[in-house]
């Protein structure tokens, strides 16, 4: 019983750091870009769009096609980022414990 008190406080101490590092990636932000930095994206931890800005030159409506395309590339970029930034904050909570293919963090 007693390996059986340990497990739990293990288990227990484990969350409250799941717990710190989901409210740690909630506040974190992401920037992506694309164009050379002439459309950026900012994503909050989540995966959330915060902001977009466009740089002016690209409000011409002959330019709309390439807009759009570099809206969703900027996008895919600060995506990556937050994953990344995901990925190694629930490494560190979880020691590297490697978990089970399709099993996200955070739950």
């Amino acid at each position: 019983m007693k390996n059986l008190a340990g497990l739990m406080k293990q288990a227990s101490q484990m969350q409250a750091k799941m717990q710190e590092a989901q409210a740690k990636l909630e506040a974190t932000e992401a920037e992506g870009s694309a164009g050379a930095g002439m459309v950026t994206v900012r994503l909050s931890g989540k995966g959330e769009l915060r902001s977009i800005r466009i740089d002016p030159k690209l409000a011409d409506a002959s330019e709309m096609e390439m807009l759009q395309d570099l809206i969703l590339a900027a996008h895919a970029d600060a995506k990556r980022k937050v994953e990344a930034i995901t990925s190694e904050e629930m490494s560190k909570v979880t020691g590297g414990l490697q978990l089970p293919p399709g099993m996200k963090m955070p739950f």
